[in-house]
């Protein structure tokens, strides 16, 4: 990541050079990157919105009437093997995004129309103007079946993407500003898009956007690889009107309602209902860390230091039907997502954000890498990362956590919080039941460690650590940690949580 000071010689130059090549039609990222630097220049004015009354006020299922005519998909008569459709302004899209089509570095604007939707019975007036914008859009391509939706971008800075064999789950956003924080979350949002029209046998696809908010404009590029593992190579540069408490680069956004981790299931008859289970971290120390995630009774925030983080991310880890049983939701084919950072980020913190939900519709779930330290108003910030949206390609080399329970015996020392995680890995599935493989358990503040053991699980190829903490009554949380071992080499990632009395 640089935080970058411009020469004054430099500041100049282009600032002759930019309108120049903003007169001439030309586009690129460069031009972008100009544009958001003076738009930070100036005080921030939230654009008015184009969206008639009419479509503010639509109902949910009077919004959902309006569908896209799939005859208008953009693209689709060349045959090109990317394509685009569009989503309608109204009811809690209250404001538009402009979107242009971008060929050979000449931007068009794409006009709204009403021959692009479908409006069932419903009367939303004989003329809507051009001017009225889109509420977002999304990429088709082939991926799980023809013209399948890939990739797409709507509300604020959120935007979400597909693999092979997955359904939408969690959501990415551009930034994040100030989550948690008493005075306020604040949301940038993509005000326009560019995006490039694919050649003949495209692989990948690119999207510009520009983002503003009341702290802080950026330009955005996503070079996005559809597949197996679906690649956004994401490049962005941020110019801030002021510095936020807390800036959040490459946020992830999922829900997490219960697991098997959890002491309640409110009455749902699915054993586990989650977008995610747990965050997981590459750190630049080179050690994989494991936490489980959870749904707390109030909103809590975990930070994890590191310097120059070689990736995170938060994962659907559990793919097994069993364990959601819900024919609707598909909870076992939810992607995860994960940040792969290009260049080095410097030092910081991965922060894991837990609120309170009541039910499954609530994302409640934020991961974000928050930098130790911003430069002075007005210089850029610069980063850049892959998001990686996959099903299992990326984990551990080594052991990795695959379920986490907790819970005390009513008649055996009902004082005790016993925890039981369960291993597995390639090495471990091979190993037969070996007194030289071992347990770290590590406990802090608020409790002390009973017991801890380690056996080989008879009825299917996993490792069993099971240990027990005797809290010492001050009802402050425990961070615990563990690991298995067979010395001098370490066996699997590190298991961290937090245990709240």
């Amino acid at each position: 990541m640089k935080f970058r000071a411009l020469l004054p010689g430099l500041l100049i130059l282009w600032a002759w050079v930019a309108p120049i090549r903003a007169a001439d039609g030309i586009f690129d990222f460069e031009t972008l990157r100009y544009r958001a630097r003076m738009l930070a220049a100036r005080p921030y004015a939230p654009p008015a919105t184009t969206v008639p009354e009419s479509l503010r006020r639509l109902s949910y299922d009077d919004y959902r009437q309006i569908t896209y005519n799939p005859q208008q998909t953009w693209w689709r008569r060349e045959g090109l093997p990317f394509q685009l459709q569009f989503f309608h302004p109204g009811f809690v899209h209250q404001r538009s995004v402009q979107i242009s089509e971008l060929s050979d570095r000449t931007a068009t604007p794409i006009r709204f129309s009403r021959d692009l939707f479908h409006y069932g019975s419903l009367k939303v007036g004989a003329a809507l103007p051009a001017a009225v914008g889109f509420a977002g859009f999304r990429v088709l391509g082939n991926l799980n079946r023809p013209a399948d939706e890939l990739v797409s971008f709507l509300g604020a800075s959120y935007f979400r993407a597909l693999c092979l064999r997955t359904v939408y789950g969690l959501s990415a956003r551009g930034l994040a500003v100030n989550p948690t924080e008493p005075e306020g979350e604040e949301f940038p949002v993509f005000e326009e898009f560019w995006i490039e029209r694919p050649a003949v046998g495209a692989k990948q696809f690119v999207i510009y956007a520009l983002l503003d908010s009341a702290s802080v404009a950026g330009a955005y590029r996503f070079t996005v690889t559809p597949g197996a593992d679906t690649v956004m190579q994401v490049k962005a540069v941020l110019y801030c009107r002021k510095n936020p408490k807390v800036l959040g680069l490459a946020p992830l956004t999922s829900m997490f309602w219960h697991g098997e981790n959890s002491a309640s299931h409110h009455g749902d008859f699915r054993p586990e209902v989650h977008d995610s289970d747990g965050l997981m971290m590459f750190t630049g120390a080179s050690e994989w860390l494991w936490r489980p995630l959870s749904n707390p009774k109030s909103t809590r925030v975990a930070a994890f230091s590191d310097e120059n983080p070689r990736g995170f991310g938060l994962i659907q880890r559990d793919r097994n039907y069993e364990s959601y049983q819900d024919l609707e939701a598909h909870y076992h084919l939810r992607p995860g997502a994960w940040v792969e950072p290009i260049g080095n980020w410097g030092r910081g913190t991965v922060r894991l954000a837990e609120l309170s939900a009541s039910d499954e519709t609530n994302d409640n779930i934020v991961a974000f890498w928050v930098p130790d330290r911003l430069p002075p108003v007005g210089e850029p910030i610069e980063f850049e990362y892959k998001l990686h949206w996959f099903s299992d390609q990326i984990r551990p080399p080594a052991g990795f956590a695959v379920a986490t329970r907790s819970g005390h015996s009513q008649t055996h020392e009902p004082e005790l919080q016993r925890f039981v995680i369960d291993f597995d890995g390639p090495y471990l599935r091979q190993q037969k039941a070996d007194p030289a493989i071992e347990a770290d358990v590590w406990v802090g503040a608020g409790a002390t460690l009973a017991y801890r053991t380690v056996e080989k699980n008879p009825y299917n190829p996993t490792w069993r650590l099971a240990f027990g903490i005797r809290p010492d009554g001050s009802g402050r949380p425990v961070e615990l940690r563990c690991f298995l071992k067979k010395p001098p080499h370490v066996l699997t990632e590190t298991w961290s949580y937090l245990w709240s009395p």
